[in-house]
């Protein structure tokens, strides 16, 4: 393994340029010399055939329809009444539609699909703009609420138009052109103009480095900026291009943590750290140089998802992260990355996910997701697979426990606890949050996120109830919840093999509050949260326990209980029945969220004013009478 700290702030541009037997300073020129392939070869007509007939069931079936449509009036209700969707529903399923009928023209080669191919691909050309318009800067630069088509923004929308418009010419172009000449040379035009001329030009891209912070933005859109470069540039324009997303990356690359751990969430990871391996797998197809196994924190994320897993469809959620995903996951990219690397527990864990009788991958994934999964003989044939579910995974970049009743199996109760603080990618104000589940499904539960609108990443994120520490399993002290902010963070947290103990204190801005020590532990099979605070002025405001719960929940003194989703075994709570509780009932209409958790969640507050202690205990029981 190469010792890359010599330089940790770019330790990617290390590894490659170590690879290369280069100084980092001579990497670009090292590229240059060794940029000799496109984008991977793909062969179409050995695809995955449950695939291909979906495909084809699907493509038939709107093969008479209009193509979805984005209007203008929907791209500018973004900056008018916050909705997002009404633009981004037509435009993601019209690029789904152009997914499918690219696969069958380059697997079939049938005319109709052909056509369709066309006919996709040029509405996509000539649509106003790529860029999301929730992320357009078209306001802020020239004060439009609809695209500058002279100043094109390059965002995730723009990255992912320009990755599908270059897979698609590497597997469709020679078939498309033939029939229809020029079609090659205009989308190369526009993959030119739209992102890797505009990429060139700026350099304040705000999502390579958010004022020394970054995300998912920043690996998502560089790999589809190296997929369009190897596809439609050449020499020196291509090697610059790749060279300046490898820089890019590298500020991703160099805050990831020793732990693989990302803080966005396990949701998040799908389109952050697994879009790394991604981009390095092209990168190492086009230069022979891969850095994958290079880098410890690398290959210590390709871990993440299985650490995550509480079982069957549900995994530790935190920040937006959902606890059960809605859309389909490209379990093939986790296979093909714990393949290369040597990661047989994550390869295996990868390959639970591969069903012989269900297609290999999803539209939704991307085109060059797609191609990559139904044309990978190791995913195609992969199986059984194995869930490992460790008994104890401890992230300290997070401060995130995960302790499970028996190592291997999701049977009993699992709980994760996190600190942190409350300025975290995509955060929720969260710290000190428990999360409780029974046999793998979420009992004691964070909701995740809502559908996104204006609000969600601007001022008014905190209106939202989902990010507020009001709805989380976090205490609510002398009336107030978390605010926002990395001050608001967990301190003294220390953790033993089946513990994890912090104060939440410093998460509060309430001032007489001196103490407050969260334990959580699972002990004899249940979970216990210990709470002990210690306040240095009396007042009148409530302090409460409070407890988000899914399933069906029944109160009584100093007890409750829960059914929880998916038929999962009942759980009693139980605590000093001297603290009296009440229930809120939270309805769920929000799409979002009801997929996960139904039509609503329930909020248990358990009033501890005047007390300086409190023991819950979780356990598996039978359901008691309902006391409502």
């Amino acid at each position: 393994m190469i010792d890359y700290m010599t330089d940790a702030r770019r330790p990617l541009t290390h590894a490659l340029a170590a690879l290369a037997h280069a100084e980092p300073a001579e990497l670009p020129a090292a590229l240059a010399a060794r940029l000799t392939g496109g984008l991977p070869p793909v062969r179409l007509q050995e695809a995955d055939p449950v695939t291909i007939a979906a495909f084809r069931a699907r493509a038939e079936a709107e093969i008479d329809a209009p193509w979805p449509h984005p209007r203008a009036r929907d791209a500018a209700r973004f900056h008018l009444d916050g909705n997002r969707t009404a633009w981004e529903k037509p435009a993601f399923a019209r690029q789904h539609r152009l997914t499918r009928v690219a696969v069958l023209a380059a697997a079939t080669g049938e005319e109709r699909f052909i056509d369709e191919t066309l006919d996709g691909a040029i509405m996509l050309c000539e649509q106003s703009s790529w860029c999301w318009p929730a992320h357009d800067d078209t306001r802020a630069r020239h004060g439009s609420v609809l695209a500058t088509v002279t100043d094109p923004y390059v965002d995730l929308g723009a990255g992912e138009a320009v990755g599908q418009l270059a897979w698609l010419d590497h597997i469709a172009g020679d078939l498309v052109e033939s029939r229809y000449p020029g079609f090659r040379a205009r989308l190369a035009h526009e993959a030119t103009t739209r992102v890797l001329d505009p990429f060139l030009a700026r350099r304040d891209w705000r999502w390579i480095d958010f004022e020394g912070r970054v995300n998912n933005w920043n690996p998502w859109i560089h790999g589809n900026v190296i997929a369009a470069a190897l596809q439609f540039l050449t020499g020196s324009d291509r090697a610059r291009t790749v060279s300046l997303a490898i820089e890019g990356m590298d500020v991703y690359v160099a805050s990831l943590p020793a732990d693989g751990a990302i803080d966005e969430g396990y949701a998040y990871w799908w389109n952050g750290a697994c879009r790394l391996v991604e981009a390095l797998d092209l990168v190492a197809h086009a230069t022979g140089l891969d850095a994958t196994g290079e880098i410890p924190a690398v290959r210590e994320t390709i871990a993440f998802p299985h650490r995550m897993h509480l079982g069957g469809e549900w995994f530790v959620n935190a920040a937006d992260g959902q606890a059960r995903q809605r859309d389909p996951q490209p379990w093939h990219a986790l296979h093909r990355a714990a393949r290369r690397i040597g990661d047989d527990t994550a390869a295996g864990f990868a390959a639970l996910h591969r069903d012989p009788s269900a297609s290999a991958v999803a539209e939704a994934e991307g085109l060059g997701r797609v191609v990559r999964g139904i044309t990978d003989p190791d995913w195609l044939a992969a199986g059984p697979g194995a869930d490992p579910l460790p008994a104890r995974t401890w992230l300290p970049s997070t401060e995130m426990l995960i302790v499970r009743d028996r190592d291997g199996s999701a049977a009993g109760l699992t709980f994760a606890a996190k600190g942190g603080h409350n300025d975290e990618s995509h955060n929720h104000n969260d710290v000190g949050s428990v999360i409780v589940a029974s046999d793998g499904v979420p009992v004691v539960i964070d909701a995740g996120r809502p559908t996104y609108d204006a609000r969600t990443f601007g001022p008014d994120r905190y209106d939202l109830w989902p990010m507020q520490s009001e709805w989380h399993s976090v205490p609510f002290v002398r009336g107030s919840g978390q605010p926002a902010g990395e001050r608001s963070a967990a301190r003294d947290v220390t953790v033993g093999e089946r513990r994890i103990s912090l104060d939440l204190a410093g998460a509060y801005d309430v001032p007489a509050l001196a103490e407050w020590r969260r334990t959580v532990s699972l002990d004899d099979g249940d979970v216990v949260i210990d709470d002990a605070w210690r306040l240095e002025e009396s007042g009148d405001e409530p302090t409460e326990i409070r407890l988000m719960l899914a399933g069906d929940v029944s109160l009584g003194d100093g007890r409750a209980s829960v059914d929880p989703l998916d038929g999962a075994p009942p759980v009693t709570l139980t605590w000093n029945a001297q603290a009296p509780a009440t229930l809120t009932t939270r309805p769920l209409e929000d799409p979002m969220l009801s997929h996960v958790w139904g039509d609503r969640l329930t909020r248990l507050s358990i009033d501890v004013s005047g007390l300086d202690e409190l023991s819950v205990r979780v356990r598996h029981n039978e359901p008691m009478k309902d006391q409502r």
